[in-house]
């Protein structure tokens, strides 16, 4: 008579059937860092758990859309809404928190440039923190290097731009996001960034006032001490005279 073997029974990883989030988070935590809504978390993501997560972020989405009472089987227009949503999310409007930050060459100030310089107007596409409602507008910014000053292209600075709007923002804290950054990529006597923007959180809903923009600025360094510096930029800012 044959004897069966004994069933071998293996015992379960440490963190199987852990959502891909849960992990994230532990490790953000551990390191006692930031994961706020405008905080890159990019360091603590390992190699595939982007597409995890967007099955994650799909699944709960679906929980959204079934709490709304929307039949996402019968109708044909949300039928795969809760992937596209959750897509759209991680991989475009909100992609500045979850991927590293761009490669940007810097180049030494080998002809010792120290005049005024200023790129813009560049493209925002972000959201606000409190409804992710979009944030759409223009940002310029005002260079005033010196014979140390690292030099970056033009295109440098959309994609720095692209890279800190693409998260949930506050436009407050989010031209200081990127005046740090740039003050770090570049080391300028002077940096000053302005910023004009649409709030759809205003004009889609709430008050709903459809003609209202946000305008701010940050300056650092020379642009601070610099009342003419300050204006001569803010002049040369088209249609902002």
């Amino acid at each position: 008579m044959l004897r069966s073997e004994p069933l071998e029974i293996r015992p379960e990883a440490p963190d199987e059937g852990v959502p891909v989030s849960v992990k994230i988070r532990e490790r953000v935590v551990a390191a006692r860092k930031r994961f706020n809504a405008n905080d890159n978390i990019a360091q603590f993501i390992e190699p595939g758990e982007l597409e995890a997560l967007l099955d994650e972020v799909e699944l709960k989405m679906q929980g959204v859309l079934d709490s709304m009472v929307i039949d996402t089987q019968g109708d044909h227009n949300t039928h795969a809404t809760a992937r596209r949503v959750a897509k759209m999310y991680l991989s475009e409007v909100f992609k500045g928190r979850y991927v590293a930050p761009p490669a940007i060459t810097e180049f030494p100030n080998a002809e010792h440039l120290n005049e005024l310089m200023i790129v813009g107007p560049l493209t925002v596409r972000s959201a606000c923190s409190h409804h992710l409602c979009p944030v759409i507008g223009k940002i310029w910014i005002g260079v005033m290097p010196n014979e140390h000053t690292n030099v970056i292209g033009l295109s440098k600075y959309a994609r720095l731009v692209d890279w800190v709007m693409g998260r949930p923002q506050i436009q407050e804290e989010a031209v200081v996001q990127l005046a740090d950054l740039i003050m770090e990529k570049t080391q300028p006597d002077g940096l000053a960034i302005v910023m004009e923007a649409s709030h759809f959180c205003m004009s889609w809903r709430g008050v709903k006032e459809m003609d209202s923009k946000m305008l701010n600025s940050v300056m650092r360094g020379v642009f601070l001490k610099d009342a003419a510096l300050r204006r001569e930029f803010l002049s040369l800012i088209p249609g902002r005279n």
